[in-house]
């Protein structure tokens, strides 16, 4: 009798074990974000976004961009993360560990917004496999200098910093890439927005992917852009505003600048990919229903589906969406992965 009670209790304390087990793997060990594709015209395509900058809230808008392009669209999205692997938190402040970078290799499409990774080899080598085999990229604001390698860091990956002088790689992923590194705020960064200047484009010349854009205007202010090549085909230009709402007037006296482009790039390998670049793209940017528009727009050019593009691409929100304002030091605390569900 006293054994049955002794095995009754300890199949019971096993199962309670191994139940608590399961629920903290659930809650505390994921590291990135699944949306299975809904039907859409993306059903079969695979997506990967992502974040991982201290700034401009990636963190907040790849989630809700991966919903909209799941939900609406019939993509299947994985979101990555800045990951602090003691606390298992996501931490955009931690430049060397961004978890599931393995799936890059099955994507068709990734969107990035990053800023100044240093990551380790063993995940970077998703990414220039990637570069290598000629695939689609969507780069969003800081993705100019996404890299950034400490001068003791031996990495064989090092051509990506974003201010490389490797003779095949001058000023890194951006520019090699993308098509332009860092250079500098043309506006006031935090004081001065961003207007998209769209009047004039006669629509029987508008690229696919400005295909029912009619009105942009964003919180971050216009990169300065100097060294876009013959390759670039310049989408969008954007203006000063004088302050940080839609209502303020342009600033006349800064030149405008390329804010959205798209071109091409060739690898060593020879493989080349077609990319869009914004210069805009914080998670309070994505606020403006058409600048959400002309990302997925984005994405069906990069897929070769242009066909696809409508006048109304649909980019409803999927659920609340309530982006925290860009600053260095106000990201959430305490953000696991689970809470973007």
């Amino acid at each position: 009798m006293n054994g049955f009670f002794a095995f009754k209790n300890w199949r019971n304390t096993g199962l309670l074990m191994l139940f608590s087990l399961s629920f903290c793997m659930g809650q505390h060990g994921e590291k990135w974000l699944e949306f299975k594709g809904n039907s859409g015209p993306g059903k079969g395509k695979k997506i990967v976004l992502i974040s991982g900058d201290d700034e401009y809230r990636s963190e907040e808008g790849l989630p809700m961009l991966g919903k909209i392009l799941a939900q609406h669209h019939g993509f299947d999205c994985t979101v990555l993360f800045s990951i602090d692997p003691e606390k298992n938190e996501i931490n955009p402040t931690f430049k060397s560990n961004i978890p599931g970078l393995e799936h890059v290799a099955e994507a068709d499409l990734v969107i990035m917004l990053m800023r100044f990774r240093e990551l380790p080899d063993e995940q970077m080598k998703y990414i220039d496999d990637y570069i290598q085999a000629g695939k689609p990229i969507i780069g969003l604001r800081t993705s100019t200098h996404a890299f950034n390698y400490g001068k003791d860091n031996e990495s064989k990956y090092k051509k990506y910093h974003w201010m490389s002088d490797d003779a095949n790689w001058k000023q890194g992923f951006g520019r090699k890439i993308l098509g332009e590194t860092w250079v500098a705020h043309h506006g006031h960064h935090a004081v001065e927005g961003t207007r998209a200047m769209l009047d004039g484009l006669a629509s029987e010349h508008k690229h696919p992917i400005l295909r029912g854009i009619k009105d942009i205007w964003v919180a971050s202010d216009v990169y300065t852009v100097r060294n876009l090549g013959d390759n670039a085909e310049v989408l969008i230009h954007g203006a000063v505003t004088h302050g940080m709402t839609p209502d303020t007037p342009v600033n006349w006296e800064k030149a405008l600048m390329p804010i959205a482009w798209v071109q091409s790039y060739t690898a060593e390998s020879g493989n080349s990919g077609k990319v869009f670049t914004s210069t805009m793209g914080a998670s309070v940017d994505l606020e403006s229903e058409d600048l959400r528009k002309l990302v997925v727009n984005a994405a069906y050019w990069c897929l070769n589906m242009s066909d696809k593009i409508t006048e109304n691409t649909k980019v409803d929100y999927v659920g609340e969406y309530k982006p925290t304002m860009f600053g260095f030091d106000n990201w959430r605390r305490g953000m696991k992965v689970s809470d973007f569900k």
